[in-house]
């Protein structure tokens, strides 16, 4: 891979000197992933094996990103509950949103392997921002009960009430917990009042959306079905919010084998790509005779549809060839790349072969209209895309992971790219990296592509890193 080098010596410098801050006394922005206040949002990078794990938050500015504005945050980081450990699995998910109320996003991480005397495994951290962000602790939440194991495979930040403020939710194995709007606490969790989860099933995800009433959000949750102690295929539940009753209205979306379904938490994204007000539905199933799909459901004031419209790489206008197992689908994402106002999507076919390398990746981008998602003028890019920097090498499983967000403030969402098989260093192995390809009124360009890997932010070499392995949604 050819990446960007900097000085780690001026990384770690600004990380500890807090330079990468906005000016003393600057007001928060109030964007729920600006976690410095600084008015541009920021790019958070879940590395879950990187020695019990590590989330690198790269800030956004007018320039984009660049590993020199950066901080690592493990729970090695003064103030931050816990102790690194080989199995947590720090960062293994990442979202953010104003927890304790100040303006500042905070960073909310997932670590559903950390071990806990006494306790089921897992945990979340919510690790406080500011004008110097990752700087004044924050608090960690472990299993409310005893059948909370693996808590914090997912968690969100949305308004399950409907009262206008948001809160923390948190899965994990086959439960579902929420806390008061006035902040997390150990000892605050509650527990649906209706049981609505099925058995048998294992979730992996929960993403929130308003796909059915403004101002209330709703909650997908995506998991594995087993059956007999087997695999029996996917399962995709919506969790209606509202006052009250939590648990009463839910409904199931997808059950089994078959295109509909979402493979694993980052193959399920929501935004509004017609317009109308509603956030839809993209949710992405690899398994599949195609080499993989994804499905777009619809929100409206009636809700989503079971149903929706599934696109493979053999339907009209979507670029590549549908072939066995080129995880098309793997990971999606919904952002407005063109500034239009309707949201975009792009898919990581995380497998896809690109010339006579197997196992490339490529990532697919399609634009949102009044009609709802279009082949027309859609995208693909990958390491041997002009200007994308690296080089197709098998392995490399570019598109395992993305993120459309704008990080540079123009009004269009920029995509981040995750591959987790990128080998960087000499010698290494499944290093990891990541890349930038900006948005554009017309679509996402190569042009001023960024890339970096965990060498530009001052890591260790570890065998089997996968840096980049998750994006905070």
């Amino acid at each position: 891979m050819r990446r960007r080098t900097f000085a780690v010596a001026a990384v770690a410098a600004l990380a500890v000197a807090g330079l990468a801050a906005p000016s003393a006394g600057a007001a928060p922005s109030g964007l729920r992933d600006d976690f410095n206040g600084d008015g541009y949002r920021d790019l958070a990078i879940g590395t879950p094996k990187a020695d019990g794990g590590t989330v690198t938050v790269v800030f956004g500015s007018s320039s984009g990103v660049d590993p020199a504005r950066s901080v690592n945050v493990t729970q090695d980081t003064p103030g931050v509950p816990g102790a690194s450990e080989s199995v947590d699995q720090f960062g293994e998910n990442v979202t953010s949103g104003d927890v304790n109320h100040d303006g500042y996003a905070d960073l909310i991480v997932g670590s559903p392997w950390e071990q806990v005397t006494g306790k089921p495994r897992g945990a979340v951290h919510v690790v406080w921002g500011g004008a110097k962000p990752f700087t004044s602790g924050g608090v960690m939440l472990t299993a409310p009960n005893d059948t909370a194991d693996f808590f914090g495979t997912g968690a969100a930040f949305a308004d399950l009430d409907g009262d206008g403020t948001d809160q923390l939710t948190v899965i994990g194995g086959n439960t579902f917990f929420y806390y008061a709007d006035s902040g997390p606490t150990q000892d605050g969790a509650i527990g649906p009042e209706f049981d609505f989860l099925p058995d048998g099933v294992v979730l992996d995800g929960i993403t929130a959306g308003h796909f059915s009433a403004k101002g209330v959000s709703d909650f997908v949750l995506n998991g594995r079905l087993q059956k007999d102690g087997m695999e029996a295929g996917s399962y995709v539940g919506l969790l209606h919010g509202g006052p009250g009753d939590i648990g009463y209205s839910s409904s199931v979306l997808a059950s089994g084998y078959g295109p509909g379904g979402a493979s694993w938490d980052r193959a399920v994204a929501a935004g509004d790509i017609n317009g109308d007000g509603y956030d839809d539905l993209v949710t992405g199933w690899t398994d599949t005779p195609e080499g993989g799909s994804f499905t777009v459901r619809y929100g409206g004031s009636a809700g989503l549809s079971a149903k929706g419209t599934t696109y493979t790489q053999a339907s009209a206008g979507v670029p590549g060839t549908a072939e066995a197992f080129d995880y098309f689908g793997a990971a999606v994402t919904v952002g407005d790349a063109t500034g239009d106002g309707y949201a975009d999507v792009a898919v990581g076919a995380s497998m896809e072969t690109v010339g006579t390398h197997r196992n490339v990746g490529n990532i697919v981008f399609l634009k949102g209209g009044r009609s709802g998602l279009t082949t027309s003028g859609a995208q693909s890019f990958h390491q041997a895309t002009s200007g994308v920097p690296g080089a197709a090498e098998a392995g490399d499983h570019f598109g395992s992971s993305v993120r459309l967000r704008d990080i540079n403030g123009n009004g269009r969402a920029d995509l981040a790219v995750g591959a987790y098989g990128e080998d960087v260093v000499s010698g290494g192995y499944d290093d990891g990296a990541a890349w930038v390809l900006r948005g554009t009124t017309t679509g996402l360009t190569a042009s001023y592509a960024t890339s970096f890997s965990a060498p530009d932010f001052d890591y260790g070499t570890v065998i089997g890193r996968k840096f980049a392995d998750a994006f905070a949604r």
